[in-house]
């Protein structure tokens, strides 16, 4: 036998999950067909955001206040700074779900916060162009994160303590057994008690008995020029979420480069037919949406990106991700598909799936993300 436990993948969640495995002291080796920290998933693009009052529902609360600590025990282990907190703006009319729900979170848990109506808001945040009876939510613990830097800090983390790292490999196949799986990778099969598959983007090539409740979207991610940099430092400028109308919203973090403010639409852009073969490259027309928001409601940027990057993103058909036993098998765990608000809770995914392969449960909530309830 190669190991106690496989994880396939070492991206936002299998990172995660390899490093809690060896903090346990489970034997495990972990598979990445590129190399960890790479930029062709969702984790990538500098900075990702990390908020506890949450508006995608009240019941991911608990799940926040867990990765708050388990970000603070990487960084400890590792050295490496990987969560800032800037606070948090959500901006918006009172009335709308958006608001109604981070309201809901902050309420139920107690978190800290701010309600800032619209003169509030010009005097403290004139960087954003507030209408006339919005209002701004300010998550006090809300921040950003950074992925590639955290990735790389889990996997070292982990190799610390013992894992295998296998990279530049691409699994083939998983093939579960009544009491061992056998993974095909690189040439050779390698036998594991468990699998944590974390896939990410190549979430329905190995759960197909999901694959019509998970699509891949393209994400995009844009760079603006600012006017007065001083003014998007992270002492001054938290990150951000706004309603921009018909459903939509765009979010944007300070200047990490001194000069250029990441600003970029929620969700994807548009649906891709494979997550190994889209087109990486960028047509000014695809920036337009959120060119003409940044226009609207950041004066104090140049609306056209100085910089764009894209990638891949698995979104499921009700918007919730999948964490628990893969359908059908009795000793893979499916890690993945988490719609594009998944990294920052990364580091409690993969310490639950790292329980659940080490114990076969978790005392955490997560039976809104059974992929069984998308089964069949």
């Amino acid at each position: 036998m190669d190991a106690q436990v496989a994880v396939i993948g070492l991206g936002s969640t299998g990172s995660m999950a390899l490093w809690q495995l060896a903090k346990r002291g489970v034997r495990a080796i972990g598979f990445e067909q590129f190399t960890p920290g790479h930029d062709r998933a969702a984790a990538g693009g500098e900075s990702r955001i990390f908020r506890t009052a949450y508006l995608e529902g009240t019941q991911y609360v608990p799940l926040l206040l867990r990765a708050r600590q388990l970000w603070r025990e990487l960084e400890e282990e590792s050295g490496a700074r990987l969560l800032t907190l800037t606070g948090g703006l959500m901006i918006g009319a009172p009335g709308s779900d958006m608001l109604a729900n981070i309201t809901a979170s902050a309420e139920q848990y107690d978190l800290p916060h701010e309600v800032l109506d619209d003169s509030a808001m010009a005097a403290r945040f004139p960087q954003h162009r507030v209408g006339p009876g919005e209002i701004g939510f300010l998550d006090e613990w809300a921040g950003f994160l950074r992925p590639e830097f955290a990735v790389l800090a889990a996997v070292r983390c982990a190799q610390a303590r013992g894992a295998t790292v296998v990279p530049s490999c691409r699994v083939d196949a998983v093939d579960p057994g009544d009491g061992l799986v056998t993974v095909h990778a690189g040439g050779r099969a390698y036998t594991v008690e468990q699998v944590i598959v974390a896939p990410g983007p190549w979430t329905a090539r190995f759960a197909p008995q999901l694959a019509g409740h998970v699509r891949v979207e393209q994400l995009l991610l844009a760079w603006y020029f600012a006017l007065d940099a001083g003014a998007y430092t992270a002492d001054r400028f938290p990150i951000f979420i706004r309603d921009i109308g018909g459903g939509r919203s765009i979010y944007g973090f300070p200047t990490l480069d001194g000069g250029l403010v990441k600003v970029s639409p929620e969700g994807g852009v548009r649906q891709l037919h494979d997550a190994d073969t889209f087109d990486r490259n960028v047509p000014p027309s695809v920036t337009e949406r959120v060119d003409a928001a940044v226009a609207e409601w950041l004066p104090g940027l140049v609306p056209t990106p100085l910089r764009v990057s894209t990638h891949p993103e698995a979104f499921t058909s009700d918007g919730h991700g999948l964490l628990g036993r893969l359908p059908g098998t009795g000793n893979v765990w499916l890690c993945g598909a988490f719609s594009g608000h998944g990294f920052k809770m990364s580091t409690v995914f993969g310490e639950i799936a790292a329980q659940l392969a080490s114990t076969g449960g978790t005392d955490l909530p997560i039976g809104h993300l059974d992929p069984a309830r998308l089964a069949g």
